[in-house]
C-alpha cells in the first residue's frame, strides 16, 4: 500500500514540492550561514518525495530547540499552516484520508525541523 500511496503522491504533486525544497536547500548552501537552513529543506524535500512509510522522530537538545524557535518565527509558521490547510482539504474525502495524515506528518516537521530525524517504518 506504501508504494501505490508515494507513486500517487508523487503524480499528485509531491515531485514539484520536493524539487522545490531541494532548490530552497541549495540557494541556503549558498551561503556559510544558510548551510543548517539547507539541511532542514533537503530534509523536507526527501519526506515530501515519498511520505508514505516513513516517520519522524524527534529529539535534540537546547541548541535544537533555540533553532527551531527561530526557524518556526520566520519560516515554520507559513509552512505548517500551508500543509494543514493541504491536509483538512484533502481529507474532505475519504479517499484523500490517508494524504491529508501525511500532510498532517510534513507540517509537524516544517514546524519543528532541527533535531528531527526520518526513519522508514516497519
Amino acid at each position: 500500500m506504501r508504494v501505490i500511496g508515494n507513486i500517487l503522491w508523487i503524480l499528485l504533486g509531491g515531485l514539484e514540492i520536493a524539487f522545490t525544497w531541494v532548490c530552497i536547500g541549495a540557494l541556503c548552501y549558498l551561503t556559510v550561514v544558510g548551510i543548517p537552513l539547507g539541511r532542514q529543506a533537503f530534509k523536507m524535500a526527501k519526506l515530501t518525495l515519498t511520505p508514505f512509510g516513513k516517520d519522524v522522530v524527534y529529539g535534540g537538545g537546547t541548541l535544537s530547540t533555540t533553532a527551531n524557535i527561530v526557524w518556526c518565527l520566520l519560516f515554520g509558521i507559513w509552512m505548517a499552516i500551508a500543509y494543514v490547510i493541504s491536509g483538512v482539504v484533502t481529507c474532505m474525502s475519504v479517499v484523500g484520508i490517508p494524504f491529508g495524515i501525511q500532510a498532517f506528518k510534513m507540517a509537524k516537521l516544517s514546524l519543528w525541523p532541527f533535531g528531527a530525524g526520518i526513519v522508514e517504518t516497519a
